[in-house]
């Protein structure tokens, strides 16, 4: 124990002096994370204040390499597992650095943490079984990969997803640290016990130039390293152990994050937005929005993050399905404080998938008949057999009306129409457009106007009126269409 204490305060002390070194430096280089409307501070802060933890965990952890006693001498039997999970820690450290300073692409930085991952997974630290003493026991087998691929890069960027006011990240990633290394001891599992001293250490001595008001954030290369850590040591923990708690009681103290991921994740679908788009529906956006001061919602989520977490070591006292109702108690706990926050709403939500479910059908459904009527046109020789095609098209994709006006040699206009039957549409239920087609013979270019009903969608509304002027706009026939059409009107 006392090697743990003393790593935790050697790590405190080297990351609280380095944190204001870091702070300097990156004033003078202009590494500063500016303000903008999506965020809640008002001034220029340095925003590569990771660089100060990573530096003392390295060092921290590297010296408790070299002591000559029981813990010392149960890193070096481990120690190619350690040096895996260090170096890549500090690979995805230095990318989100990069990005720190350059501002890199969210698709470079997810394949980055993906191939860095693949690296850990290679090595042998993988979830390779998960079981619940008494209950049940299932081995993955080559589900380990997409698996723990799956739990590193999702708490990676769950940590980094949380780093969205002063001291939030740091304070919930300590917790985690604290409750992680609790159970490492608890299990004997040295190497991670080391990390999470040495991660709560320098955890807490950047705390102090981060928390509100913040003269430091941790940024991406702080959130990717501290994040990579916890969730890799957690899967080395979890093989050593074969057992869910290894698991559990990380991603418990993590709850805060994980959930406003997953619900961030959720609302961006829904939205049909890129998941990695930046916005302010998370739970702490929330919280503010409901009128709570910035401390507040910080020391909010703090106190729901020690009781997630402090449940959670209720686990390791646990036996059989007790392990099960601990972990499912807690989730429920998460769940109420999120809707409470107005992150997410079980009623909205499923409405939103009927309704993207419903969207991606008529979306099929249009392209469908797009693609069906372009394949026909190919074949029309004729002017008749080019209208046709038209009106049959406009009458799948739910149109109501098809006006078509030609151009006469003495100025006037011919008109042919097509309407479905039925009675005609109110004005505040359709949308009427009109737009000219090309004739690549030559003359003036013939003038369509089409209605069709909105049904409570202006997007998809668009997007057929997007279908059929591509089918009209693809009019070439040689020959000039008839000077007379039957059925034609004035």
């Amino acid at each position: 124990m006392r090697t743990y204490a003393c790593t935790v305060l050697a790590a405190g002390g080297l990351s609280f002096v380095l944190t204001p070194l870091v702070a300097w430096v990156a004033r003078r280089k202009k590494v500063v994370d500016r303000p903008d409307p999506r965020k809640v501070h008002a001034a220029d802060i340095p925003r590569v204040g990771g660089i100060a933890m990573v530096l003392a965990t390295l060092v921290s952890v590297a010296v408790v390499m070299m002591l000559r006693n029981i813990v010392g001498a149960a890193l070096r039997d481990v120690q190619t597992g350690l040096i895996v999970i260090l170096a890549g820690a500090s690979l995805v450290s230095l990318v989100g650095l990069v990005d720190d300073v350059f501002r890199l692409r969210a698709r470079f930085k997810f394949m980055a943490q993906i191939a860095v991952a693949c690296g850990v997974c290679a090595f042998g630290i993988r979830i390779q079984a998960v079981a619940v003493r008494g209950v049940f026991a299932f081995d993955l087998g080559w589900l380990s990969w997409p698996i723990t691929l799956l739990w590193i890069v999702g708490i990676t960027n769950a940590v980094n997803l949380i780093d969205g006011l002063d001291g939030l990240c740091a304070g919930i990633c300590a917790a985690a640290c604290a409750v992680a290394g609790v159970f490492a001891i608890h299990t004997n599992q040295a190497i991670m016990a080391v990390l999470m001293a040495a991660l709560l250490g320098s955890l807490l001595g950047f705390l102090y130039h981060n928390f509100n008001p913040a003269k430091i954030f941790m940024g991406d290369c702080g959130t990717y390293f501290v994040g990579f850590i916890l969730a890799t040591a957690s899967v080395f923990c979890a093989t050593k152990a074969s057992t869910i708690v290894g698991l559990a009681i990380p991603a418990l103290a993590l709850g805060v994050p994980i959930f406003d991921t997953l619900f961030s994740i959720l609302r961006r679908f829904l939205e049909r937005r890129p998941i990695f788009s930046p916005d302010r529906g998370h739970i702490h956006h929330r919280l503010m929005d409901m009128g709570l001061r910035h401390r507040h919602v910080v020391l909010l989520l703090y106190a729901a993050t020690a009781v997630s977490a402090g449940l959670g070591l209720f686990m390791m006292l646990s036996r059989d399905a007790g392990q099960l109702i601990i972990l499912a108690g807690v989730i429920i706990l998460l769940v109420i404080l999120f809707r409470a926050a107005g992150s997410v709403s079980f009623r909205h939500a499923v409405a939103g998938i009927r309704r993207r479910l419903q969207t991606a059908r008529a979306v099929s459904e249009n392209q469908r008949c797009f693609e069906e009527a372009e394949l026909r046109l190919r074949f029309a020789t004729t002017f008749d057999a080019w209208w046709q095609i038209l009106c049959e098209a406009a009458a799948k994709m739910q149109f109501s009306r098809l006006s078509l006006f030609l151009p006469r040699s003495d100025g006037t206009d011919r008109t042919l129409s097509w309407q479905r039957p039925g009675p005609d549409l109110e004005p505040q239920e359709a949308f009427r457009a009109s737009f000219p087609i090309r004739r690549d013979q030559g003359g003036p270019p013939f003038t369509a106007e089409v209605e069709t009903p909105v049904n409570g969608s202006l997007e998809l509304t668009g997007q057929r009126l997007a279908y059929f002027a591509r089918l009209a706009d693809g009019y070439n026939l040689a020959d000039p269409p008839p000077t007379d059409e039957p059925g034609a009107s004035r």
